[in-house]
């Protein structure tokens, strides 16, 4: 079964011969994957994109009697592609104005082949995401750090709205896992001026671990807990972990995991969590910065010690200049940050976390929101522009 279906609407009225050669010229060329199921709509809501492709105008009185049956099938919004020919806009917009009417949702899909072909894409994505969200459980490997004093999540919000389930694991149950993983292996300690990289390697093997026992797609963990535990760093284990599909946060935050979850969904990676180190409000420069940056971002990276304790391995990844994408969700999914801007360039100052950014945003979203209304600390940093797909995906949350 293909992401996206076609049903129809078409007046009796007009020629079906006619219409059916029209229905094949303008689908043809919109170069995009689909079941067309014309007008059978037994099957209406079970594919991630259900599109009402209405043919003809005189179609109003018929989508009102099937409007009963549609909802019952499904509570996605109502997305109506049309051509435009014989009427068939008029009958959309009708349409959508009666929806709009009565509290109910949906979007007329209208445009040249390319306008059309790229906004179903993005909605089809979006719908993809969100039901493979359905089926996610995220990790608390211990509690958020102390000093994320307004970075907490409303589990039961998040569960309703993205169908996500937030489950907390004790943090000395991934401490057991690393000293009992350690204590097999017996590993000596690291010679003076070098990286303890075996200790943080089996860090990423007890990670993994936690992970497949409590079957989780991802986690965010109190890492700091780590440097007196085991003196030692998360650092290298998440960029690891992140680098293989599974999602991976600082800190205990948890509305960077849930960040860094939707954009793993949507773009195949889960994004550099940072902070914002310093602003320009004047040319919107920004430079952010952490101790771990996912491997499958990066075209190269060095191994040095974790910033703060001058212990452990953290990374200095270099992700390659150009468009990037800002992103952040708040915990109870009430508030949502994403902006475009360009990469400039990676620096290396000894005074700051490893991996460090120079990004370039608009000057209003830097004054607008950074400086007056953020949400929280850290944000997540994507490679490409993708602020059009992340907004599709939370229209559901925010409509």
């Amino acid at each position: 079964m293909k992401k996206t279906a076609i049903y129809t609407l078409t007046s009796e009225l007009h020629d079906e011969q006619a219409v059916g050669s029209m229905t094949s010229e303008f689908l043809s060329s919109l170069h995009i994957e689909f079941d067309f199921l014309g007008s059978d709509y037994a099957s209406y809501g079970t594919h991630a994109l259900d599109l009402i492709y209405v043919r003809t105008g005189g179609t109003e009185g018929i989508f009102l009697q099937m409007l009963p049956q549609l909802q019952a099938q499904s509570a996605k919004p109502f997305y109506l592609l049309t051509s435009g020919k014989s009427n068939s806009l008029a009958a959309s917009m009708e349409i959508l104005s009666y929806l709009r009417q009565h509290g109910l949702r949906g979007e007329i899909i209208h445009g040249d082949a390319a306008y059309i072909s790229k906004r179903i894409s993005i909605i089809s994505k979006a719908a993809e995401a969100r039901q493979q969200l359905q089926h996610y459980r995220l990790g608390i490997i211990g509690q958020p750090s102390d000093w994320l004093i307004s970075s907490q999540a409303d589990k039961a919000r998040v569960k309703q709205l993205l169908g996500i389930e937030l489950v907390d694991i004790p943090m000395q149950e991934l401490l057991n896992e690393v000293n009992s993983t350690l204590a097999n292996n017996s590993i000596p300690s690291p010679k003076e001026g070098t990286l303890p990289l075996e200790g943080a390697n089996q860090i990423h093997n007890a990670l993994k671990a936690i992970v497949e026992r409590h079957r989780l797609q991802g986690f965010t963990l109190r890492c700091f807990d780590l440097l007196s535990a085991v003196h030692n760093t998360g650092c290298l284990a998440l960029a690891k972990l992140n680098g293989e599909g599974i999602v991976a946060g600082c800190e205990g935050d948890v509305p960077a995991l849930l960040s860094m979850t939707i954009a793993s969904v949507l773009t195949g990676v889960s994004g550099f969590q940072a902070n914002p180190s310093s602003i320009n409000p004047q040319t919107g420069q920004m430079l952010f910065a952490h101790c771990t940056i996912p491997l499958n971002m990066v075209d190269r990276y060095e191994l040095d010690t974790h910033f703060e304790s001058g212990i452990g391995v953290g990374i200095r990844g270099h992700m390659p200049e150009g468009p990037v994408t800002i992103f952040k969700v708040s915990g109870d999914l009430q508030r949502y940050f994403v902006d475009e801007g360009t990469l400039e360039c990676t620096q290396a100052k000894p005074d700051l976390c490893r991996t460090q950014q120079v990004i370039s945003l608009s000057t209003p979203c830097v004054t607008s929101y950074f400086l007056t209304n953020p949400i929280g600390n850290h944000h997540i940093i994507l490679p490409g522009h993708h602020k059009a797909l992340i907004e599709e995906l939370l229209r559901e949350v925010h409509p």
